[in-house]
């Protein structure tokens, strides 16, 4: 039988092959197309919802600090710092943290403890927000009020970020249920890229006498460096928009303080405070336009995301595209 006869389909098993790929054009299509009419109906929605409240302040709503409900006077300044602020430093701590217990267990653990310790930590990731802002109340907020942020009022009160009377709320203890959410979420993926570096690349580095860690700053973390950015993108998102945790423990004060000391409140914590008790349609229309800055927030978030994946792209190419 010649080679052109052999390759040759059957009627019958060309037709299936040619609806099997209509189906899955069809399939795949219509799962993308949903997921980006899901986005847009829920930029609506907001949009919508937010438009009472934006009639009324407009664009000065983000730069107002005032939210009194009884005079119907609402701003977001205090939110968007408070969101701001504790995004920042869980990032600052969670992402070294992450990227540490991936390469830990890549590169150092013994692989007999590499799966137990791994899926000790992808645990987290599934423990509900609500029973670590429980912990956060009865564990963590006496840690932090009696042990934490004296001692670090001891040894750093000259900066304002550490000054203050020491307290069981506030931006720190949020901080670090934050980072307690985060940190399995760029670990497991930070994980999964190490993994992924071709073994003869990191042979090669040994064979000419790099030590292990001039193997990973010069070899992987290289390689991993798109996704790893990726990855803390994903988890500020995730600090972005908690709101259960975040509402348990750090005090619900409208307020800009500069120190991690305070109390204060969040984006997305202030909505789950006080939709389900707002006492009008005006404070409502706020509450939804707070829901708003957050997509905004989003967006952008996943902008930035997008231009540092393809910086490291372009340096990882030779500059050139």
């Amino acid at each position: 039988m010649s080679s052109a006869a052999s390759t040759t389909l059957a009627p019958g098993r060309r037709l299936g092959s040619r609806i099997g790929d209509l189906l899955l054009y069809g399939i795949t299509g219509a799962a993308a197309i949903g997921a980006v009419a899901l986005l847009v109906a829920i930029a609506i929605k907001v949009i919508d919802g937010s438009r009472l409240a934006y009639d009324k302040f407009g664009l000065g709503f983000v730069t107002d600090q005032v939210w009194d409900p009884v005079k119907n006077q609402f701003g977001a300044l205090a939110f968007i710092y408070g969101t701001a602020i504790t995004s920042f430093f869980t990032l600052l701590i969670a992402t070294p943290l992450a990227v540490a217990i991936a390469l830990y267990l890549t590169e150092l653990a013994p692989r007999g403890a590499r799966d137990i310790i791994g899926s000790l930590v992808e645990m987290l990731a599934a423990v509900p927000s609500v029973i670590l802002g429980l912990w956060g109340i009865l564990v963590l907020g006496p840690i932090v009020a009696d042990h934490i942020e004296p001692f670090l009022h001891r040894w750093l009160g000259f900066l304002p970020l550490f000054q203050g009377s020491p307290s069981n709320s506030g931006y720190l203890p949020a901080v670090i249920v934050l980072t307690i959410m985060v940190v399995p979420i760029v670990a497991s993926v930070s994980r999964e890229l190490f993994l992924s570096v071709p073994p003869e690349m990191k042979e090669g580095a040994y064979a000419l006498g790099m030590t292990r860690w001039e193997v990973v700053r010069g070899v992987i973390l290289p390689h991993a460096g798109p996704g790893i950015a990726a990855a803390v993108i994903l988890g500020l998102g995730r600090a972005i928009g908690e709101a259960i945790a975040v509402t348990q423990v750090i005090g619900n004060i409208v307020q800009i303080k500069t120190s991690l000391f305070a109390e204060g409140v969040t984006l997305g914590s202030q909505i789950a405070a006080q939709y389900q008790g707002a006492t009008s349609n005006l404070q409502i229309s706020a509450l939804i336009y707070l829901g708003a800055i957050m997509l905004v927030f989003s967006l952008i978030v996943n902008v930035i995301a997008q231009l540092i994946v393809r910086r490291f792209d372009l340096q990882r190419a030779g500059g050139v595209q």
